[in-house]
């Protein structure tokens, strides 16, 4: 299905490894591919050949990197089923919610070709002062240097594309590291890349364990380090990289507002859609739902009497909404955190082990102090919580170190317009899912979900420096 060559692509070749890896369909843990296993020292050996090349991707005329991220949109297009086919035995995740990622996909390398022509500067006003009489003064924006990108398990095509797409189109090379679990798409997409462009060197791959990724991020030659995963891996590689820039998106235990006042039906669909898509395996998936107390038993009793069309089972099967997580670890640790919640004093009221999946799961009064409420799951978990008021559900989505999105279902413009005032996450979402993300537009998160922005336009932003130029004609 994948096709590439043997080994990893760095300089302009493919280098054999070593070792390889087996990669195991999460659903039932056979086989469907191995892949090369990266060494720190070819970690290293990627950052001279990025180093080597990086003068040459800088001075690339705009028109022929735009043309490189629309050919590469175009081959994405030409194979789109076999991506998502890839997708679904490496990731486990369902064919619908794959399909999604390669459609995602294509757009995200579109966008940044349309990128590529917005990259330019501002004249300044330099005679504010009479020191400044008689000068020049303009702007523009440089590639930032070489950018190492490490993307999560979850969705590997997209989010290495939001590593590399925007790479290009600011003029930068990138070495982007998968995540261990799920390297074949990525290594496919990588010699996508490096067969369209005369400069190979400008893309390259290493896959590894952590150890790979250490020797990536602080290797100081390095001009920004984009990360996403998790909250804990990501302060790590802030630490290790500084001084050099880190963009960094991390977790988050979305949360989800039903005011009194809200379409119940819709909210409780939101529910059903975006808590269990992906088999809860986002980060901005529903984990925490805040219901006001005068809605919260007819809210309930919908999201309940609904449960059962969540479709578990084989991956493959169009139907399937919920599989298995990514592997047995997973699985364990999630139904652990289950087990701690409802000790502590939650309600189980649908969910259980059936094979390797888990089934979708809703949880009442979930108190805080549990993993459950306090962590991200990264599973096919819903908490509900009964509030007071829509005062008490913001402080309670506000309480938390996590904040990369929340919704609030209200038919309240006045509720609406405060959610966006007062809800520190980076991105509020009224009457839909929080997991609703368009690729062309800012992703992110603050406090613990992160710093920096994704999605094209911001990301060239990010991997851009600004070069002031002061002239005396």
């Amino acid at each position: 299905m994948a096709e590439y060559p043997e080994g990893l692509p760095i300089g302009s070749d493919w280098v054999s490894t070593v070792d390889y890896s087996s990669v195991s369909f999460p659903y039932d843990g056979s086989e469907i591919g191995r892949s090369p296993v990266g060494t720190p020292e070819l970690a290293t050996r990627a950052i001279d050949e990025a180093i080597a090349v990086f003068k040459q991707v800088a001075a690339m005329p705009s028109r022929t990197r735009r043309s490189l991220l629309n050919d590469v949109a175009a081959a994405l297009e030409a194979r789109r089923s076999d991506f998502e086919q890839l997708l679904v035995l490496e990731t486990g995740k369902p064919l619908v919610d794959c399909r999604v990622e390669v459609a995602r996909t294509i757009v995200t390398w579109q966008a940044a070709a349309e990128e590529v022509s917005r990259l330019h500067g501002e004249t300044v006003p330099l005679d504010l002062l009479p020191s400044g009489d008689g000068l020049v003064g303009f702007w523009k924006r440089k590639p930032i240097g070489v950018v190492v990108g490490i993307a999560g398990f979850n969705y590997p095509l997209l989010l290495a594309s939001h590593k590399i797409a925007p790479a290009i189109a600011a003029g930068c090379p990138v070495v982007v590291k998968p995540a261990p679990q799920t390297p074949l798409a990525t290594l496919w997409l990588v010699h996508l890349v490096r067969s369209l462009t005369d400069l190979p060197a400008m893309v390259q791959l290493v896959t590894g364990d952590a150890a790979v990724g250490s020797a990536l991020v602080t290797d100081r030659r390095v001009g920004a380090v984009s990360f996403t995963g998790s909250a804990l891996v990501g302060h790590r590689i802030a630490r290790d990289a500084a001084p050099t820039k880190t963009l960094l998106e991390l977790g988050s235990n979305a949360a989800l507002v039903v005011s009194e006042d809200a379409d119940l039906d819709a909210a409780a669909d939101a529910v059903l859609r975006g808590g269990f898509y992906a088999s809860g395996q986002a980060c901005i998936s529903v984990q925490r739902v805040l219901v006001v107390d005068a809605v919260a038993e007819e809210f309930t009793e919908r999201v309940l009497a609904r449960l059962g069309e969540v479709v578990i089972g084989d991956p493959r099967d169009e139907k399937t909404r919920v599989s298995a997580l990514i592997d047995p670890g997973s699985t364990r640790r999630v139904q652990e955190w289950v087990d701690k919640a409802t000790s502590a004093g939650a309600r189980l009221v649908g969910g259980g082990v059936d094979g390797t999946v888990i089934r979708p799961t809703v949880l009442l009064d979930v108190p805080d102090g549990v993993e459950c409420w306090d962590e991200e799951i990264f599973g096919p978990v819903v908490c509900v919580r009964t509030v007071s008021s829509v005062d008490e559900a913001f402080d309670a989505v506000n309480a938390s170190r996590y904040g990369l999105h929340a919704s609030v279902f209200s038919t309240s413009l006045k509720t609406a317009f405060r959610a966006l005032d007062e809800l520190e996450v980076g991105g509020v979402v009224v009457n839909e899912v929080p997991g609703f993300r368009s690729d062309t537009m800012p992703y992110g998160g603050v406090k613990d979900s992160g710093i920096g922005r994704e999605g094209p336009r911001f990301a060239v932003e990010e991997l851009t420096v600004t070069r002031m130029a002061v002239l005396r004609p």
